[in-house]
């Protein structure tokens, strides 16, 4: 408004955000398409530039989450990272498990990007948190040990289970290299081609897979002796309290005296992280929640073919993820 008397000012109107050159009902379609359909659709059908998309999107989700406490009462978080671009560019993600909403993201996957989640929580609420999960990554360790004293740090059975299998197929490469060195290509043959029957989970597995797992059975039991390790590992996931956790005393006896290498390191670096492990069987809590999240925010980057501009990613994934879409203009929201 441009006043006789103080110059131009800015005056709050109802039908308007702050800074806007859209209407409030503008600025909500477009948030509202954002989430459901294609960045470049968006601007074809509201006739706006790319940038300004972006921009709307940031000013919804700031208006809202200003209007609200987005950590009142949070207890138990989900830490995560998720390459968004080529070139090592990553979010850092976090989650909220009690309602399954998207808390917060920002760009980068270190010590420093986490800090700056714990600096906007602030130190009385950081003091609160009960229990994070996490993968095994160590500036996510850290930093939760700084900042969260009183959080018990949850390992991830996903990436847990990971180690396993990763250790499983390293034995079954060793093995079929040895067979080739030493010329028995029988066995190379037998071998080559049961790398599926030995990773995936036996009720998963097909006839054919079966028979070549017997085969494995047979011609090599130091790999058959692997692949019980990896499978015992995953069962132990599968319970819960005191019986988990005597299942996993009896796997880590059981590796530190297989003589499989790759198991005996995998048994050390289980033991490194066993706090975790334990806290993770006794909380029965997972980043599968943080990963479903990781999912539909690939699926918003691929909808808007990609972000020059990680801010505007953020936004658009707190819109979806988060709860902040408005309803569409006109229409009474879904319940």
């Amino acid at each position: 408004m441009d006043c006789p008397t103080d110059g131009v000012t800015v005056a709050r109107v109802a039908w308007a955000r702050h800074d806007a050159r859209h209407t409030r009902v503008f600025d909500d379609q477009v948030a509202w398409l954002q989430v459901h359909t294609s960045k470049t659709a968006v601007t074809m059908l509201m006739r706006i530039a790319w940038v300004t998309v972006g921009a709307i999107a940031k000013r919804v989700v700031a208006e809202t989450r200003a209007a609200t406490d987005p950590f009142d009462g949070l207890r138990r978080i989900g830490v995560d990272e998720i390459s968004y671009k080529r070139g090592h560019k990553y979010l850092t993600v976090i989650v909220d498990h009690d309602t399954g909403r998207l808390l917060w993201a920002h760009p980068g996957r270190d010590k420093d990007t986490l800090g700056k989640f714990f600096d906007e929580l602030g130190t009385q609420r950081s003091v609160l948190i009960a229990v994070v999960s996490a993968d095994a990554a160590e500036w996510i360790a850290t930093v939760v040990r700084e900042r969260c004293p009183n959080a018990t740090l949850c390992a991830d059975p996903f990436h847990m289970v990971a180690w396993a299998t990763a250790a499983l197929d390293e034995v079954r490469r060793q093995v079929w290299r040895n067979a080739k060195t030493i010329g028995v290509t029988s066995m190379a043959k037998r071998l080559k081609g049961c790398k599926y029957a030995l990773l995936k989970n036996p009720a998963n597995l097909t006839a054919r897979q079966r028979d070549s797992l017997a085969r494995v059975q047979q011609v090599n039991k130091r790999l058959y002796r692997a692949y019980l390790l990896k499978e015992q590992f995953r069962l132990i996931w599968q319970l819960r309290g005191s019986e988990a956790l005597t299942a996993l005393d009896d796997w880590l006896s059981w590796a530190r005296r297989c003589q499989i290498p790759e198991f005996v390191d995998l048994y050390r670096r289980i033991l490194k992280h066993r706090p975790s492990i334990e806290a993770s069987l006794t909380h029965g809590l997972s980043n599968a929640l943080v990963e479903s999240t990781n999912t539909k925010i690939r699926v918003l980057t691929r909808m808007a073919y990609g972000f020059k501009d990680p801010e505007n990613l953020v936004a658009l994934a707190l819109l979806d993820r988060g709860g902040y879409c408005p309803p569409l203009p006109g229409r009474t929201p879904h319940k």
